[in-house]
C-alpha cells in the first residue's frame, strides 16, 4: 500500500476504484482512458516518492522565495527587489509574505 497523500488526484481516485472491487476494464471506462494506461497509473503509484536531503527552506520554500527573503535581510526593499524580478514593490510584498507563511505553516504541521 502506498502513501495515498503523496498521490495526485487521479492515482487516488483510480486506486480508490480498484480497492472497491472494480475491474481494470470498468475503471477505465469511467475515466475514459485505456485498460493499459489504467494499469501504469496503478504501477505508478506504488513507487515510492523520493525526496533527496536540502535545506531546511528548500522543503518549503520556492526559489523565489528563498531569494526575497535573502534580499531582505540584506537591507535591499520591496522596490529595488521588484526591480531586479520586473515585477511590482506590491508583488514583491506578496511573495515575502507567502515565504513567511510557507515557513510558519511548516514549524506548526
Amino acid at each position: 500500500m502506498t502513501h495515498r497523500d503523496d498521490l495526485r488526484p487521479l492515482e487516488r481516485a483510480v486506486l480508490r476504484r480498484r480497492d472497491e472491487g472494480l475491474g481494470l476494464d470498468e475503471i477505465a471506462r469511467r475515466f475514459r482512458r485505456s485498460p493499459e494506461h489504467i494499469e501504469r497509473i496503478i504501477g505508478y503509484a506504488a513507487i515510492p516518492v523520493r525526496r533527496g536531503p536540502g535545506r531546511p527552506d528548500a522543503e518549503h520554500l520556492r526559489p523565489l522565495e528563498r531569494r526575497v527573503l535573502r534580499l531582505r535581510a540584506a537591507g535591499h526593499d520591496h522596490d529595488r527587489i521588484g526591480e531586479r524580478f520586473n515585477r511590482s514593490a506590491s508583488h514583491m510584498r506578496r511573495v515575502e509574505g507567502l515565504a513567511y507563511l510557507r515557513r510558519a505553516r511548516a514549524l506548526l504541521g
